[in-house]
């Protein structure tokens, strides 16, 4: 049965609307405020983005949210939830913004030991969600999926299967059947997570000429030549890049200048900076930094890892510690320092993101159903409280778009 949709307006959640708090700030923090939106308003600026969020269905989520972000005060504001989908844990838009693609992260589908991929069109002025179809992943527990730049062919990690797949995408947005499967082998030395091959995340390079997926069960960071026409992928040579044994890559992120790729490592939740050879996929360790502070002995894993639109700053979420640590990036020899942890206001940040200006970061807090909105200093890469937070059941994954006028 497809998807349905619920209106916020039938008595959901309504967001708080708030004043930034920092010292000193008082009646003239207001006035700023005010005078930055009129500003905003003079010079034509976008106020709004909507974002998407990705949720595990089975407490009390309904599927995929759709809010409002104001840009000027980092407010939420719910509008609506996709209901009927199972466990959309991770979406993607294609790149035009008319297509959205979620993973359900289930392990059977169809009669088989797969999880599947929903396909929506999106309405641009609302950012509502209409079902186009659904096609098996090829793998249990799909994680990750990401478009081409084209947005002709969709790629997914499929976590228990331990494989990537490829998906055509068809002329009015919806799904074809897998036309090619890149399965994984090897174990780690992590007995509990590292028993078989994970595959959590796939990347394409700016070129989208290679794909990059981070196999959490065998402590690689697998390298394929993509076919941007038949949508094939083919091992690389070298096909991997080895972390060390036991870190667990998770998911990658690339620098904006295409020279450094920077991996987080769930199971002993480092950092992993990488010189990227664009011409021939080639990836080479700069450095390992750990995403923790000094003394903290509990237990953590790490989540998720991005970079500001400029490439200066690098952030990643610690699960069990709780926060976003913070890195600076040499832009000449993309090594990271250290920048300090900021804690997310809440249990298990799982996905984050950052706007487009570079302005505001959102976290998801995945075990205490909210999402937290902070202010990043694009001068020192300093992330504070904007107040502003939201009630969503299990958050998993984020996605800002544009809407259209």
């Amino acid at each position: 049965m497809p998807p349905h949709m619920t209106d916020d307006k039938r008595g959901g959640e309504r967001t708080r609307r708030g004043f930034i708090k920092a010292a000193g700030l008082g009646v003239a923090g207001a006035a700023l405020t005010r005078n930055s939106e009129a500003l905003a308003q003079r010079r034509g600026a976008r106020r709004e983005m909507i974002l998407y969020v990705g949720t595990y269905t089975t407490g009390a989520s309904e599927g995929i949210y759709i809010y409002r972000l104001n840009l000027l005060d980092g407010s939420l504001k719910r509008e609506w939830a996709i209901a009927g989908i199972r466990d959309p844990s991770y979406l993607t838009l294609e790149p035009g913004g008319r297509f959205l693609y979620a993973v359900n992260e289930v392990e059977n589908f169809g009669g088989a030991k797969s999880g599947a991929v929903s396909a929506f069109a999106v309405e641009r002025k609302t950012g509502i969600l209409r079902f186009l179809n659904q096609q098996a992943s090829k793998g249990g527990a799909p994680c990750y999926v990401t478009t081409t730049e084209s947005g002709r062919f969709v790629l997914v990690a499929n976590y228990s299967g331990g494989n990537v797949a490829v998906l055509p995408v068809l002329p009015d947005g919806s799904l074809g059947e897998a036309v090619d499967v890149e399965q994984g082998a090897g174990t780690g030395p992590n007995r509990e997570r590292q028993e078989a091959p994970h595959a959590h995340c796939v990347l394409l390079d700016r070129a989208n000429k290679y794909a990059y997926s981070c196999d959490l069960g065998t402590d690689k960071v697998m390298v394929y030549r993509f076919d941007a026409r038949g949508g094939s992928l083919s091992p690389n040579a070298p096909p991997s890049f080895s972390t060390k044994p036991g870190a667990g890559p998770r998911h990658l992120a690339f620098h904006p200048r295409g020279r450094f790729v920077y991996v987080l490592n769930e199971l002993d939740s480092s950092v992993t900076a990488l010189a990227h050879g664009a011409a021939r996929g080639s990836l080479r360790e700069l450095q390992t930094l750990g995403t923790l502070p000094t003394g903290f002995s509990g237990a953590n894993t790490g989540a998720d890892i991005h970079l500001t639109p400029d490439g200066r700053f690098l952030y990643c979420s610690n699960r069990g510690h709780d926060s976003i640590a913070g890195f600076w990036v040499d832009p000449r020899t993309g090594w990271l320092r250290p920048a300090g942890h900021t804690p997310t206001g809440g249990r298990t940040p799982r996905n984050f993101v950052i706007d487009p200006s570079g302005r505001l970061l959102l976290v998801a807090n995945q075990k205490s159903d909210n999402i937290v909105t902070f202010r990043l200093d694009r001068r020192t890469g300093a992330l504070s409280h904007t107040d502003q937070t939201a009630s969503v059941p299990s958050p998993v994954c984020l996605k800002l778009t544009t809407p259209l006028a």
